[in-house]
């Protein structure tokens, strides 16, 4: 196959036009159907938004809940000052049930504090003191009830347990003394009918409580240390926004000299954070329990636990020197064309300079993101509290009941037939559910409202996309860049976009979204065949994995390139879509030397703005600063600062987008510009002579380049060549 056949393989190259002056203005609107597909399923989503609001209940998240339903604790309530659960029978909680229900089959009771001693029903009646207190811990005044009566009814507990809260629920304070189990330092409490607890008997119920809870109060602490450090995180960000914005700046003006100081702030700061892993691992070589292994140490809620381990900074001193070393390989491999991004990026930061307001557009991008990412949660929140509370019949263990598990209504409960066949039973709240077909297809709502955000999510990322590319085309395409360059040209693009182009944006976006949601339903059926022994299920799942990863990958490169084709000649999405590929396919080298080179680049760059943030965030929330007197007091100081370093990791990627968005556009305009023109009088090329050298293209025949603000750049190449000839 020789070369011409070569070339037609991936689509005939672009012919000359003298009436091509850049993005065309004469367009009209692409893939209407996807536009109508889009706006269909944004009416939608806002419904189901607003059927998620007025049936969920964030407040089932917060707050405790006793048997009636009723919240402890809530702000407003009769409860207010109740913000503890207390279970009358405790051991009833070692069932298995609490694991599914994530509610002990036992009456539970909204308490002001938690019992602080032991106390026995048949014992605590002919005391006023000792009676007075025992009533708190009663669902209903018994009066003056003989004690039988009211273990009869079920109104009190048969004893109190010290207990101490946790996670809000009132717990057995159990102790250890000469290796055995105890409970108000006794391995031993009367039951309050004749017999005797060991305390070790209350292992199993403390235990699948907690297990039950621990998940569930994980998110809520992680939640109040947001709430906690918010105006912090808020602060840091900002902090990450100035940087990234200064360091943009700085690359406008000194682009070739802030790539450089850049590469050696990231190996510095690496190094840094090697050096103080180093350093830690050392120091705790003599302290107590420091020596035991991460796998001895097993799961542990408590991150800072693991800070106290010396394997722990070993396996993070040998991570950062690997990241270390990587990037000393690559820099070594690629230093020539290292040399040629970096001069690539200083012809960005020209384009950018006469665009400047490309900068302040990832702002926009931003605030659109969070509105689309606050709607998510907020609507995933409430369609997980939007269950109504089940109520289940439970009877005693001396005295099984042929309703018990079945749904009951604790308000007619005694007079029903299921309260008549079993007097000794209660009807007590178990778990948040429903029957209705709206809960039955609650799962539905909570997939569609993930679709929706990756939809969503992924249409405001190609927006921002086809916005950059068409006001970077713009200034390409311009010969006379002082004078050809449209007046707004980030302004008339986004309105060209929007305007012509929502479909095509909605149908990119849409392909994304679906390969997103694959990954996501992959990644789920991983975590369900965790426990399961069928090998090659798991490989074939791994596979599976793997390849919708690659093709993810692959999709955003070409939705990148195919929405600079839009904005440059408003074509829809799939011809444009072949166009680009057939272009980049033909110029496939080029590619290799330019995409991924410039990406390290910029990639190390958004490394050193998440670096300084992340490890100044460190030492604040760590406590290390002692001076520091406005450190908040949280339970784990990880959640702000792994907040910190995700966003600020998105703000830097916001930023630096643009000079990759830029870069990605001069390259395509470039590989148009070769094939459109020749570099004769007549057919001149629209590249700058730098950028000429830059990609190595060496013009036969005269050239004429457009001007540029540089002097040397408005001298043809012919010229230039002339004079140093005749020299």
């Amino acid at each position: 196959m020789n070369m011409e056949e070569e070339e037609h393989k991936y689509g005939e190259p672009r012919k000359y036009d003298p009436s091509f002056k850049g993005p065309i203005q004469n367009r009209s609107c692409t893939d209407i159907i996807c536009c109508i597909l889009f706006i269909v399923a944004i009416v939608g989503y806002f419904a189901v938004g607003i059927l998620a609001w007025s049936q969920g209940d964030p407040r089932k998240v917060i707050y405790p809940t006793d048997s009636k339903g009723q919240f402890c604790g809530q702000i407003g309530t009769p409860l207010e000052n109740k913000p503890f659960l207390f279970y009358f029978n405790i051991l009833k909680c070692a069932s298995p049930m609490v694991l599914l229900a994530f509610q002990c089959p036992t009456t539970q009771l909204c308490v002001e504090a938690c019992p602080n001693r032991s106390m026995i029903l048949l014992n605590s009646e002919p005391i006023a003191a000792e009676w007075q207190y025992y009533k708190q811990f009663c669902k209903a005044d018994p009066g003056k009830m003989p004690p039988a009566q009211i273990l009869k009814e079920g109104l009190c507990p048969a004893l109190l347990i010290p207990s101490k809260p946790f996670t809000s629920r009132c717990l057995p304070a159990l102790g250890i003394r000469d290796g055995q189990v105890t409970v108000a330092d006794q391995t031993a409490v009367d039951n309050g009918e004749g017999g005797q607890i060991k305390a070790s008997d209350l292992l199993p119920a403390v235990k699948n409580a907690t297990v039950a809870m621990e998940a569930r109060m994980l998110v809520i602490r992680v939640f109040e240390d947001l709430a906690h450090s918010w105006h912090w995180i808020i602060l840091a960000l900002v902090i990450a926004t100035v940087l990234s914005l200064i360091f943009i700046v700085l690359l406008r003006f000194l682009a070739g000299i802030m790539v450089w100081v850049m590469i050696v702030m990231v190996l510095l700061v690496i190094a840094y954070g090697i050096g103080h892993c180093s350093v830690q691992y050392v120091l705790l070589k003599d302290t107590p329990g420091a020596n035991i292994t991460l796998k001895e140490l097993g799961l542990q809620m408590h991150m800072g636990v693991y800070l106290q381990i010396r394997q722990t900074w070993l396996a993070f001193a040998i991570i950062l020197a690997i990241v270390e070393l990587i990037i000393i390989l690559l820099l070594i491999f690629l230093r020539k064309r290292i040399s040629i991004a970096v001069a690539l990026i200083k012809e960005a930061s020209r384009a950018i300079g006469h665009v400047m307001f490309s900068l302040l557009y990832p702002l926009l991008t931003f605030f659109l993101l969070a509105i689309v990412i606050a709607y998510w949660v907020i609507t995933a929140v409430f369609l997980s509290t939007s269950n109504e509370a089940v109520y289940q019949v439970f009877s005693p263990t001396n005295s099984p009941c042929l309703h018990d598990n079945k749904s009951c209504k604790p308000e007619n409960f005694s007079t029903s037939e299921m309260g008549k066949a079993c007097p000794k039973a209660e009807c007590l709240f178990t778990f948040y559910g429903g029957e209705t077909a709206y809960h039955k297809y609650l799962i539905f709502l909570q997939f569609y409202n993930l679709f929706l955000f990756f939809w969503c999510a992924n249409f405001v990322t190609a927006l921002g996309q086809m916005t950059l590319a068409g006001a970077f085309a713009s200034y390409y395409w311009a010969f006379d860049k002082s004078k050809d360059m449209p007046a707004c040209p980030v302004f008339a693009s986004l309105g060209r976009a929007l305007r012509y182009h929502t479909g095509s944006l909605a149908f990119g976006s849409l392909i994304l979204s679906i390969i997103q949601i694959i990954r996501v339903l992959l990644e789920y059926l991983d975590h369900k065949l965790k426990g399961a022994e069928n090998r090659f299920a798991k490989f074939l799942l791994c596979c599976l994995k793997c390849c919708f990863w690659c093709l993810e990958k692959c999709i955003k490169f070409l939705n990148r390139n195919a929405y600079i084709m839009v904005a440059i000649y408003g074509k829809n999405f799939c011809v444009s879509a072949r166009d680009a590929f057939f272009l980049l396919m033909r110029n496939m080298i080029r590619v290799a030397v330019l995409d991924k080179v410039t990406d390290f680049l910029l990639f190390l760059g958004k490394l050193l703005i998440v670096g300084l943030v992340g490890v100044i965030s460190f030492f604040f929330f760590s406590g290390r600063t002692n001076s520091l007197e406005v450190v908040p007091n949280l339970h784990y100081y990880w959640v702000p600062i792994l907040t910190i370093v995700v966003g600020s990791y998105f703000i830097a990627h916001g930023f630096f987008s643009v000079y990759a968005m830029c870069v990605d556009t001069l390259f395509l305009c470039f590989c148009e510009d070769l094939e459109r023109n020749d570099g004769s009088v007549e057919r001149p090329y629209f590249m700058t002579a730098k950028l000429c050298e830059i990609l190595s293209k060496s013009p036969e025949g005269p050239v004429a380049l457009s001007p540029s603000s540089p002097l040397e750049e408005q001298v043809p190449l012919s010229a230039r060549k002339d004079s140093k000839d005749s020299e």
